[in-house]
């Protein structure tokens, strides 16, 4: 066994099919592999969270607690990750403290041992609730905040240090660079790392996408300079749009310093499952399941699993041709909107915009309410302020509605009661909280999906 081995979490049961097939995989076709995935000993299976609640209820008619129990019933010794947005929760606004702790309670309650929270902004206030919550939680998970990694004028490896510092002082047991987009380059990468390692003392994970080319690189520079942990993805959903192959990667480092101990041969006939999982989920949703590597990113910076469902809704509005168009004009709005990175909702926001920019041959002629609540500061603090000419003689906000604190904003949302009692009015009268946290950040989609299973 090596001295300082690093350690694997496995992205199969969620980023990875998020990234390359719409998140459409169903909990009947990763319940085969379950046993054995639970043997290998990863550090954590991400398995729950981030687009697959809402793809639960919106196309596999799957309710995803449900589908958190199953995993856990099947999974007793890796534990169960999910990723969650900080006070985005899994939705696409921001929801009330109350609501927060309510949820992540449940999430934990359920099964969820990581909690990997980030904020698309990078603004901590956005961080404090779900984290302080998760470190309540009975259940004792383990809870990572996130630096959402990006490249801009506004970002260096000294503010990421800054950041994964505070992120230590509100208890986060580790923290996660979460490079969404693929844009860390291999040396860039190892100079964080070191820098990170140097300022804090919880374990470091490395989380990346392999859009640009970088990925493995990136991960063996961070390997070299003292990461700790690395998120991979077995061979049929790896690479692309996904994370960098989880085969590779432990070949890589076999009779190293930092071999991982896995053993790859186990890992051969779960990964032969997930071959006829992909072929199987690109026949029945008609999805394109593989992308080109593409060094552009670095300027359009989407993410893996948004330039999946971005091709696929092209596909279906017959607007192939404009995609190129649309990766041109994604960086100008993001400068525009003060360089968020570009991860859920700020990367559907953008895309939104852009979308519309380019379907409408003129800029900014009709704005949806979504992306001026990001300007003008519901979601967070941009990291470069927006021109306040540019938000009210562009995007047409009224200067009386520019917000300096998101958190007076946050605390005029729905509370979980105040949600139970629009169910009631609906005629789902005494729902379990699972149903009314789902409710809370999918209402249209939720009720659709209780009234198929007889709940109201």
């Amino acid at each position: 066994m090596a001295n300082n081995p690093v350690k694997i979490t496995e992205t199969i049961l969620r980023d990875a099919h998020q990234s390359l097939c719409a998140t459409r995989m169903r909990i009947g076709q990763m319940i085969p592999q379950l046993e054995a995935l639970d043997a290998i000993g990863f550090n954590a299976l991400e398995a729950w969270g981030g687009a697959t609640f809402d793809s639960c209820l919106r196309f596999l008619g799957e309710d995803p607690w449900e589908r958190l129990d199953t995993l856990k019933q099947h999974l007793k010794k890796t534990p169960i990750q999910m990723l969650l947005r900080g006070q985005n929760l899994l939705g696409y606004n921001h929801y009330s403290d109350d609501v927060v702790r309510a949820f992540v309670r449940q999430a934990s309650k359920h099964g969820v041992a990581v909690f990997r929270i980030f904020d698309a902004l990078n603004d901590i206030r956005n961080l404090t609730t779900a984290i302080d919550e998760a470190l309540k939680c009975p259940e004792k998970p383990h809870v990572q905040g996130c630096l959402v990694y990006t490249v801009s004028p506004y970002h260096t490896n000294e503010t990421f240090v800054e950041l994964a510092k505070k992120l230590q002082e509100m208890g986060c047991h580790s923290v996660c660079i979460k490079d969404m987009s693929g844009l860390l380059k291999p040396y860039v990468a190892e100079d964080l790392v070191k820098k990170l390692k140097a300022a804090v003392s919880v374990p470091i994970e490395l989380h990346t996408h392999y859009t640009s080319g970088f990925g493995s690189m990136a991960y063996l520079k961070a390997v070299e300079a003292g990461v700790d942990i690395i998120d991979c993805a077995l061979a049929p959903f790896s690479c692309d749009t996904s994370q960098p192959c989880t085969e590779t990667m432990v070949e890589t480092l076999v009779g190293t310093e930092r071999d991982t101990g896995l053993d790859r041969q186990k890992l051969i006939p779960i990964s032969k499952h997930f071959t006829k999982v992909k072929q199987e989920l690109i026949k029945e949703f008609d999805l394109k399941g593989y992308f080109d590597v593409n060094p552009n990113v670095l300027d359009f910076q989407i993410p893996g699993g948004m330039l999946s469902n971005l091709t696929n809704q092209l596909k279906e509005m017959g607007m192939e041709d404009k995609y190129q168009d649309l990766l041109d004009e994604m960086p100008r709005v993001r400068a525009d909107l003060g360089y968020p990175p570009l991860v859920t909702p700020s990367s559907q926001i953008v895309g939104t915009m852009a979308t519309m920019n380019v379907m409408m041959g003129q800029r900014y002629k009709m704005v949806p309410k979504e992306v001026k609540d990001l300007a003008r500061g519901k979601f967070g603090r941009t990291p470069k302020p927006i021109d306040r000419d540019f938000l009210i003689n562009t995007l047409g906000i009224p200067e009386n509605e520019i917000i300096d604190d998101c958190a007076k904003e946050d605390a005029k949302e729905m509370t979980v009661a105040q949600f139970r009692e629009e169910m009631s009015k609906k005629g789902y009268a005494n729902a379990p909280e699972e149903d009314v946290l789902s409710y809370a950040l999918f209402p249209q989609v939720a009720e659709e999906f209780f009234k198929s299973k007889g709940r109201i």
